[in-house]
């Protein structure tokens, strides 16, 4: 039983094409046929309008230097975001429940805003291992901290991901399974659960919004620090 709750976070195959590929086929069939105009629809429109709205909700906080990170974050940003959604299509599994794809997209960008402070700027970047007026005893104790909060940042990116997501698709399946388990017993309580499940899935839809809008606000608040 316990395996069969975990088997929704392997890759579902048919003829040999695992089927994750083919759900991230369905957002290109969205995107608006090439004309003399860059809108030419509602739809577009809407795509162009939110797309906006993340970037100047994540570049707000940055100065100059740090637009050149625009088209990552962004990017970044509807990537998960699209990951995220299509996980809970039917036949399919979300690739960021996986704690290596996330830890291969934090770690190098937590690292690279890294090394741009201490690139552009190391006597601020390494400013922030000690925060000024620490008396004197203290010091060799907050820096060890300060480094270790550091470096647990790309970690805490990733297991936060990964948890958010993995606990609502699991809470999914076992109220799905006992709304199941309980239609021919008691209907009017497996009608209840479906309800109940219907209201915890707009809440996964949600969380799957936030959690990819937090993952990329996180990284431009550490890059923040380093610009």
């Amino acid at each position: 039983m316990n395996l069969s709750f975990f088997d929704q976070f392997t890759s579902p195959c048919l003829l040999g094409i695992p089927l994750i590929l083919l759900s991230m086929l369905f957002p290109a069939l969205l995107l608006p046929s090439p004309g003399n105009r860059w809108i030419t629809n509602r739809l577009s429109t809407l795509q162009s309008w939110c797309i906006d709205l993340i970037t100047k909700q994540l570049m707000t906080p940055l100065n100059k230097n740090g637009h050149k990170w625009a088209l990552i974050l962004t990017s970044l940003m509807i990537l998960l975001l699209s990951i995220n959604l299509l996980g809970l299509l039917p036949y399919t599994f979300t690739p960021t429940t996986q704690l290596s794809m996330n830890m291969a997209l934090a770690f190098p960008l937590w690292l690279a805003t890294l090394l741009t402070g201490l690139r552009n700027q190391p006597s601020a970047s390494l400013g922030h291992l000690l925060p000024e007026g620490t008396p004197t005893p203290l010091i060799p104790a907050l820096i060890l901290i300060e480094t270790t909060s550091l470096l647990i940042r790309p970690l805490a990116l990733g297991v936060r991901l990964t948890a958010n997501l993995t606990a609502g698709h699991l809470l999914i399946q076992l109220i799905s399974t006992a709304s199941t388990a309980l239609l021919t017993i008691m209907p009017a309580v497996s009608i209840l659960t479906t309800i109940i499940l219907l209201l915890l899935t707009i809440l996964e839809v949600a969380v799957a919004m936030i959690q990819a809008y937090v993952f990329v606000l996180l990284l431009s608040l550490y890059l923040q620090e380093n610009i």
